[in-house]
């Protein structure tokens, strides 16, 4: 039988977002969401997660969304100057500057020294407050089934080669247990099959589809040699707008394909809206144009509460 994952990101991106997913999780839609750990709202949002756990059937799985795109550094600026704007301690890194570095050999052992350095930062903070929810559930009776640290990034930045070896040598400095780091692999021939639903994609999702394929052949690697669940993401050719019809239409296939293979599928959503007015310099304009305050946040949080009718679970 296929094993889901129905997953929600950017929890603690702003406070709206967030009510936006905790509506979710009391109604026990969400299976797994991604904490964002560098947002001043963190603290606010956290509280609004621990206040509401008593009302949860069951509190789901939470990982650390590394962000080194949006929000500030959790290290100081001057240790981590590759990764910090120059003007502030906001963030300054895109995709495609991580990339660069990760082929830059004057600059790759640098930048992951500093990458290191906030990574650390940034699991240490999330790992806390997902501890003291996991508290909070057990003395309430809530289920959860989490039992160890779980990992994924925003813009899966985690996947890139110098953020990737960044990351497991901070885990195996740290000893940490690890039950889950997140594989952005996702089968393309599915949505190449449908021909008449070609033009509902986004060709650059394609291209992000291929690239991070490529670069999903470590973390299996790496899951197989630690003892965890090789698994699917569904998420990168729709992103931005995981509805509900394409999603029943092409579940089958996906899931088929998955149970095949016996790997976990994890349908990644993002079901929080960001407001107008929680546009700050932390998140970006063109950031948010593109993406957070678009009405497709709306289409995905509709699909988030019809999902498990095509599921079943």
């Amino acid at each position: 039988m296929i094993r889901t994952d129905i997953h929600a990101d950017d929890y603690a991106l702003t406070v709206n977002t967030s009510m936006d997913m905790l509506s979710c999780m009391k109604k026990g839609l969400l299976d797994s969401i991604s904490i964002v750990p560098n947002m001043s709202c963190f603290d606010q949002c956290m509280e609004l997660l621990y206040e509401a756990i008593p009302q949860l059937p069951f509190l789901p799985k939470m990982s650390v969304h590394l962000d080194f795109v949006e929000g500030k550094c959790l290290t100081e600026k001057s240790a981590v100057p590759l990764l910090a704007r120059e003007k502030d301690a906001l963030m300054g890194l895109s995709w495609g500057g991580l990339f660069t570095l990760s082929y830059l050999p004057g600059k790759r052992s640098v930048a992951k020294a500093q990458l290191r350095k906030e990574i650390r930062a940034q699991i240490r903070k999330v790992s806390a407050a997902a501890d003291h929810a996991m508290r909070l559930a057990e003395e309430s009776g809530v289920r959860c089934s989490q039992r160890g640290l779980r990992i994924d990034s925003h813009q899966h930045a985690h996947m890139i080669p110098v953020v990737w070896e960044a990351l497991t040598e901070v885990i195996d400095e740290e000893d940490y247990t690890v039950e889950y780091i997140r594989n952005s692999r996702e089968m393309l021939g599915v949505f190449l099959r449908e021909f008449s639903l070609w033009k509902t994609y986004r060709p650059v999702n394609f291209v992000k589809n291929r690239l991070l394929s490529v670069y999903s052949y470590k973390v299996d690697r790496y899951a197989k040699a630690h003892h965890m669940e090789q698994m699917y993401l569904w998420g990168l050719v729709m992103s931005g707008r995981m509805d509900y019809d394409r999603i029943v239409r092409l579940y089958p296939k996906i899931s088929k394909q998955a149970e095949k293979q016996n790997r976990v599928l994890e349908i990644l959503f993002h079901p929080g809206a960001t407001l107008p007015e929680e546009v700050t310099a932390e998140i970006g304009k063109e950031a948010a144009e593109d993406f957070y305050l678009r009405a497709d946040r709306h289409v995905e949080m509709e699909a988030v509460r019809r999902i498990r009718e095509v599921t079943g679970t």
